[in-house]
């Protein structure tokens, strides 16, 4: 069995991996990709001095979160537009599930000192708005249609409009003044831009920019790469011209890097937030520059690819804690890096019963990790990192399952099982099948996840010091598929197999990036 030791020692000597440096003339230099984590679906605006950026979370709670920078390049969560969603008892994992559903590609805009938010699930679409992006934000709207991947448009003249994608064909609807319905109820609205070709467009992006209407999309051509594309009119009904504004896959073959926002930044210059599916990680944002080409918005460098490192001048480096973090859980409120699978129940953990602990109590007895609840889960970044996790496993029941698993839709991970006679077993699993076991005695348990998403690989190790982790089982192979549509995630879980009542309380969960 392979012995490693590289938290402790990792923790301790490893500093924090950068996306931004500071170059010599003290302006800053991004590398891609800006986030090496799974934050699709990107939408940025700029508001004063500061940036904002709304992602997808698919069936996390809380959803869609805000994202906050002063330079473009590190990022950190201020806050989620919902806590919960209640569409049907499966967002509590009740009778069914949400997997690959939930939240999906979000508009954020700001208008006349009022952010707002729109997004669709599969089932409904919502409006949400607030006076600060931080929250609180409250719904303005909710329709019983879904409008796959739309955008808000604010007009000059006062009017809101929606542009959404329905198979190869882009709408535009009017909202009413209160954006409580549209001015043609429930239809699609007015095409404008009607791609009959076979090929998947979507994740449109509106914006009125010099008194002309632009349009964004991704476009994915048969045998070719995801692409985007941008359309222009001087009308917002049309006619439009179409253009290829990127088409790249920066050193990642066959995986295009598109769909996403534009925007002008404080130094005057325009840049824009695409992503790329990046496997297991998840799918992953590049910031790229946008020069104004004959009125079209280029995306990337001079020859049109994706750089990997450019300078962006004249702005100066505003470091953040960024959007995964350790946590000692000291505080009465989770850390904005956390979220549930699905919705939680709320009556069945806490952060006060044993202050400075994570109590995760088990629920109604389930047959297995997909549905479970209040399973917590925090990203993964690339190239590497590691998540260790101290928890105190006593007061587990006969049958209760708890540990630390990369949590995606093909998962695996560390399980300690409590059985009838109180003792434990650790047990290694991959995709469901048991990989390995070993009799565990004590009632404090050190579990680690090491990821390496050059080659999507992670190692599972255990230790009942914290310093000396021992691998338990097989190196795993992390993957993305669209089942759950997210990419790996940290996830601690404990839920019960025949009776209710037990908990574990979680110490510690300690993260780096290197």
């Amino acid at each position: 069995m392979k012995t490693k030791q590289l938290f402790i020692t990792g923790l301790i000597s490893l500093s924090a991996f950068v996306c931004g440096t500071a170059s010599a003339q003290n302006h800053l230099t991004a590398h891609g990709p800006l986030l090496y984590s799974d934050v699709p679906d990107p939408d940025v605006i700029r508001v004063a001095n500061d940036y904002y950026m709304v992602s997808t979370t698919a069936h996390m709670s809380p959803g869609a979160p805000i994202m906050q920078s002063r330079d473009m390049v590190h990022w950190h969560i201020i806050g989620y537009v919902f806590d919960e969603l209640h569409e049907s008892p499966a967002n509590d994992l009740e009778g069914g599930n949400i997997y690959s559903r939930g939240q999906w590609a979000a508009s954020l805009r700001y208008h006349k000192g009022r952010y707002y938010v729109f997004f669709g699930t599969g089932v409904h679409s919502y409006v949400y708005t607030a006076k600060h992006p931080a929250g609180p934000w409250i719904m303005t709207s909710r329709f019983e249609r879904y409008y796959h991947d739309a955008s808000m448009l604010f007009d000059d003249d006062g009017k809101v409009y929606l542009v959404h994608c329905e198979g190869g064909v882009l709408y535009v609807k009017q909202f009413t003044p209160d954006l409580q319905d549209f001015t043609d109820a429930d239809g699609n609205g007015t095409r404008i831009i009607h791609l009959d070709d076979g090929c998947l467009h979507e994740g449109v992006h509106a914006y009125r920019i010099d008194g002309r209407y632009y349009m964004t999309t991704i476009w994915w051509p048969a045998g070719g790469i995801r692409t985007e594309l941008c359309f222009r009119a001087a009308n917002i009904m049309g006619p439009y011209e179409r253009k290829t504004i990127h088409s790249d896959s920066a050193d990642f073959p066959n995986h295009g890097v598109a769909q996403g926002g534009i925007w002008q930044a404080t130094n005057g210059q325009w840049y824009g937030m695409l992503f790329q599916d990046h496997e297991g990680v998840g799918r992953i944002p590049y910031l790229l520059p946008c020069t104004w080409v004959d009125g079209w918005p280029m995306l990337g460098d001079a020859n049109g690819h994706t750089p990997l490192s450019f300078d962006l001048p004249h702005i100066k480096p505003v470091p953040t804690e960024g959007i995964v973090s350790s946590d000692d859980f000291t505080s009465t409120t989770l850390r904005l890096t956390w979220q549930w699978n699905h919705n939680p129940d709320n009556t069945r953990w806490s952060l006060t019963e044993r202050p400075g602990y994570l109590r995760l109590k088990t629920g109604k007895p389930v047959g297995g990790l997909f549905e479970a609840r209040n399973t917590i889960t925090q990203r993964t970044e690339g190239p590497h990192c590691i998540g260790m996790v101290k928890m105190d496993i006593a007061h587990m029941l006969g049958g209760d399952r708890a540990g630390l698993f990369a949590f995606c839709s093909q998962p695996g991970g560390i399980t300690v099982v409590c059985k009838q006679n109180g003792q434990y077993e650790l047990q290694m699993s991959d995709r469901g099948q048991q990989i390995a076991t070993l009799p565990y005695t004590a009632t404090t348990l050190w579990l680690g996840m090491d990821c390496d998403f050059t080659t999507d690989t992670a190692y599972f190790t255990y230790s009942t010091d914290g310093i000396t982790f021992n691998q338990l089982g097989n190196p795993f192979h992390m993957i993305f598929s669209m089942d759950h549509f997210t990419g790996n995630k940290f996830a601690i879980f404990n839920y019960a197999t025949q009776q209710e009542g037990g908990y574990i309380d979680v110490d510690t969960f300690r993260y780096i990036r290197y």
